[in-house]
Formats: structure tokens, sequence, C-alpha cells
């Protein structure tokens, strides 16, 4: 969860402590309606949520409340053996997240030849907003269901501690992909990069595109995580935002986000549009094209700044060569490649009503991911920018 440009706003008050049984606080994110608790007193057994649900018009759906299991903190400590070190998958702001075996339908624990690998993330209790970005991925993805967004499977909230349960995405993050970290990754092929970006931009136009919108806020390669098979799912909703009222353009909040992601009216007014997300997502594609990390203190002062020095080689194919990452040199159709860095380039357009909708960039690339045919030739241009390959 970014938290580089400025502190997280409140969309209400939080409570002072975590619940110890029960469904999820009820925030002014999704005003969620109150689940009624179990009969039975099982409140670790307990699923969030019921009644008819709003007909699927796609791929995805919006819940009507929340459907995830309430585990207890016990169950989570047999599930990742007692949040051993070595079972860490990574760490962010939010926390830990620990790798956990469950039973594939009970999503009881269950040993590591027995059941399905799962992702349980684990507040750091010295994270400033991490109540509220708990509450907000439970209200936000508890309801969200989609192929390309992360499926949440459960959350804890017991004893202080803050835990939420995911779906294991074997593949890690994208950012992990592109900047080598984490062991020695074959680079992305061409291919992939665009299945991971049409992927990604299905997720985000979902998003926009349901009944009531919601801004993201925080789209970076970071929280893009791959499959087994490489397909694309947005996780981390934690800075997720409802989209603005009728008869209105934008939403008034404090800035918050990460350096190089963020849009530029944004980070100047706090003024947060649906359409803020499309540059996120042109920053992205952007790095995608060119293999180099959206903000890297590590280049020269005027490439600092990706999008900045990226700019001037969107618009022609002359240009391509010294946009392009080198090492998928050669595996590219030119004219797609060109498209492809010439949509970017209107995701990144710095007035917001001016940027592409997300249905409109998913158009774009599926078709640019249409069968090409070779790859073109390149004029030699002078050096990019050297990539951090860290």
């Amino acid at each position: 969860m970014g938290n580089c440009c400025g502190s997280a706003d409140a969309d209400g008050k939080p409570p002072s402590r975590p619940p110890t049984k029960g469904p999820p606080p009820k925030t002014t994110t999704w005003a969620p309606p109150t689940p009624k608790p179990s009969d039975g007193g099982g409140g670790a057994k307990q699923e969030t949520g019921g009644g008819d649900d709003p007909p699927c018009t796609g791929p995805g759906r919006v819940l009507e409340a929340p459907r995830l299991r309430e585990f207890t903190l016990a169950e989570l400590r047999q599930a990742t053996r007692g949040f051993k070190p070595e079972m860490v998958l990574g760490e962010g702001g939010f926390g830990r997240v620990y790798k956990g075996w469950v039973d594939e339908r009970t999503l009881n624990p269950a040993k590591s030849n027995a059941g399905v690998i799962v992702a349980v993330k684990k507040l750091n209790p010295e994270s400033v907003q991490g109540l509220q970005e708990w509450q907000s991925e439970v209200n936000f993805l508890g309801r969200l269901s989609h192929p390309n967004l992360v499926r949440l499977l459960g959350y804890c909230g017991e004893d202080r501690e803050l835990l939420l349960v995911y779906e294991f995405m074997s593949k890690g993050s994208l950012e992990n992909h592109l900047f080598r970290r984490g062991g020695n990754l074959e680079a992305l092929s061409w291919s992939r990069r665009l299945k991971i970006a049409t992927g990604a931009a299905r997720g985000l136009a979902f998003l926009h595109s349901s009944e009531k919108q919601v801004i993201y806020r925080d789209f970076k390669a970071s929280n893009i995580l791959l499959d087994s098979d490489y397909t694309a799912k947005l996780s981390d909703f934690g800075l997720a935002k409802n989209g603005p009222s009728a008869g209105k353009s934008h939403v008034t909040t404090r800035i918050i986000g990460t350096y190089g992601y963020a849009a530029p009216e944004y980070v100047a007014t706090g003024h947060l549009y649906v359409k803020s997300d499309v540059y996120g997502f042109g920053v992205v594609l952007l790095e995608l094209l060119t293999g180099l990390r959206a903000h890297d203190l590590n280049r020269p002062s005027h490439q600092h700044n990706l999008v900045e020095w990226a700019k001037p080689y969107l618009s022609g194919a002359g240009k391509l060569k010294s946009l392009m990452d080198q090492r998928i040199d050669g595996q590219y159709n030119t004219k797609a490649a060109l498209r492809a860095a010439r949509l970017a380039g209107k995701c990144l357009t710095g007035d917001p009503k001016s940027r592409p909708s997300m249905d409109d960039v998913v158009a774009a690339l599926e078709d640019i991911e249409a069968p090409q045919q070779g790859a073109g030739g390149h004029r030699d241009l002078p050096p990019r920018p050297g990539a951090r390959r860290s």
C-alpha cells in the first residue's frame, strides 16, 4: 500500500481496536449492510453477507455484502506453521505476507500435502493506517469478483491482530519480474507483457464500470500479481475509494499514493478522478515497454522520472528502439509496439478528461495483442537510460 505522496485520508473514524469476533467493522467506504451474526456463535466459521446478489453483466460481479470466511488467529497460526520466518512470501507497508495451507473446500487449516496454498497478510503493529486499510480491503475486495482481481478468501481480527487471507499467486508480482527482484527471473517476453497489460486493464475497467465506480488509487507494478499462467490480477485495495457521486467529476481527498504513479492533477490538488487511475495504468504500461522503474534515483537526474524521459519517444516509429526494453529486442512487431507506446502516451495526458476510458484501453490492447507477423527493423538512436536491475 503506497504512502509516498502524503498521509492517508480518513473516510470515517475507525474503531480504536480490531474486533475480536463477528463480521468486519462497518466503514463508510462502501457502507455495507451489517450482516446478521450466526446463531451458533461460531464466529471462526462465519461468512459475512447474504441475500440476493446483483445480476452478473460480464465476467465480474459486485456482491451485496462481503462473503468471507472469518478465521481465528489459532487457525491462521496453524495454517502458516506458526508464522515461521521461512513461510514469509514478502513484506510491504501493511506487514508481512506468509504462505499457508488450507483445505480447498472448507478453508480449514491443512497439511502442506493435503491442502491448497494461500497467502496470509499479517498487519505490522506499527503500521499507522493498518486498521483503516484492512477495513477497506475487506469492504471492497470482499465484494468484488472478477478474473483479474485477486480473490480475498477471509479475514481475522482478534487479540489486536489484523490478518487477510488471499488466493496464492504463484508467479508473484509484476514488479519482481520486470526488475528482477527475488532471484534470477527470466525476462518477460513481449507476448507475456501484452497479456499482463491487457489483464490488468480488464480488472481496472471492471472497477470503473461497476454501478458504483471504484477508484483503485494505487495502480503500480507491485500491486499486479501473476498466477501460474501469467494472468494478471489486481491486489491491495487498502487505498481504494468510491467514485464521485452523480453530477460530480471527482472526489477530494488527502494525497496518498506512490511517487511516479500518481496522476499530476491528484498530486497538485487532491482531486481524484476515475481517470486518475488511467494515468497510473499508463505508467505501468510504460514500465512494461521499457523495463525501467517509474521513479529511480540511480539514473541520471534528468531521467529519474520515467514519464518525463519517455514522453518524447512515444510519438514516432523512428524513436521506438530507444524506448523499448532491450531484453525483448526482436520479439515485437514494430507497428504493434508503436501502438502500445502511443496508447501509453494517451493515458499519460495531463488533462484527465482527455485520457481514454479503461474500456477503450482494453479494446486497444486486445487489438494490439492480436497475432502479429514478425518483428520490424529499428533505427539506431542515442542510448536509453540505464535500468537498475535489483
